[in-house]
């Protein structure tokens, strides 16, 4: 076994991993409150990286790019509680309770490291994965609103997140796609972030560059890719998830019809250089 969900409703799930990495391209439709147990995530977005092991506790916001790269560590497993905060529990609970703040769309990742009160709460539900029975919804509501409520009070302005339930309205392409290229996503996905249908997508993409999405894509995951072996001599084998390819040959195959020479040639040369000088 590699790789097992446990689920005790659709919204609360016990992930456990023992390979040697596992990696997705992700948008999450619900925020995702998660308790690492053990294991390391890397967790890579336009702006930052983040790294979280086992007894951190973060909040991924909703509709966010990002890579997700997990971990085994240490001879344990990569096993994680995770949490969905939907819109609709979301809303009845912010019917309930004024927000505090101003309400926005926050992009960070909240990490609450090793939180008593959070990691308690999560904790409260291993028994349930463990009898392997559905949790009763009556309780199920009752931990994720205890846990939105923990949150709401170790950290002012996760309201500005939590409480804002607009979807994404239609932005400027450019800047979008230069900042997310190196996410694979679709292009339905791509499309719907920047508040454009499909075909006006693709209408909007030619008139800004020039070009079809799917070249323009390649060729700017390539150029990140030979970036980081050329100046910071990084392994292919550690470049290519993060500029956005799903497997080390069609990376290399893709780099050396683009560039002229495979990765590891350009790497063996960088390396060559440094030790000459």
């Amino acid at each position: 076994m590699e790789f097992e969900t446990k689920y005790i409703t659709a919204d609360i799930k016990l992930s456990e991993f023992n390979g040697k990495a596992f990696k997705t391209e992700v948008m999450f439709e619900h925020h995702m409150l998660v308790w690492f147990i053990s294991g390391e995530t890397k967790i890579i977005q336009a702006d930052a990286t983040f790294i979280f092991n086992a007894g951190d506790v973060f909040l991924i916001p909703r509709n966010q790019l990002a890579t997700v790269i997990n971990y085994p560590k240490d001879g344990h497993p990569h096993k994680a509680v995770a949490m969905h905060l939907t819109k609709e529990r979301l809303t009845d609970f912010y019917a309930r309770h004024k927000a505090i703040g101003k309400v926005q769309p926050l992009k960070k990742v909240y990490r609450f490291s090793k939180h008593p009160l959070l990691e308690s709460c999560l904790a409260s539900l291993i028994p349930y994965f463990d009898l392997g029975e559905n949790l009763p919804s009556d309780i199920a509501a009752i931990k994720i609103e205890e846990a939105i409520s923990i949150l709401r009070t170790i950290d002012k302005s996760v309201d500005g997140l939590l409480a804002n339930f607009e979807e994404p309205g239609k932005i400027n392409l450019t800047d979008f796609m230069e900042r997310h290229y190196m996410f694979n996503m679709t292009l339905d996905r791509f499309g719907y972030l920047t508040g454009r249908s499909l075909a006006t997508f693709r209408r909007d993409f030619k008139k800004a560059f020039n070009t079809t999405p799917q070249k323009w894509l390649t060729e700017k995951r390539l150029e990140l890719a030979h970036y980081h072996i050329a100046e910071k001599q990084r392994k292919p084998i550690d470049v290519y998830v993060e500029a956005g390819f799903e497997n080390l040959s069609h990376f290399s195959y893709a780099f050396k019809r683009h560039f002229g020479y495979p990765p590891n040639t350009l790497l063996n040369k960088i390396t060559s250089l440094n030790k000459t000088f």
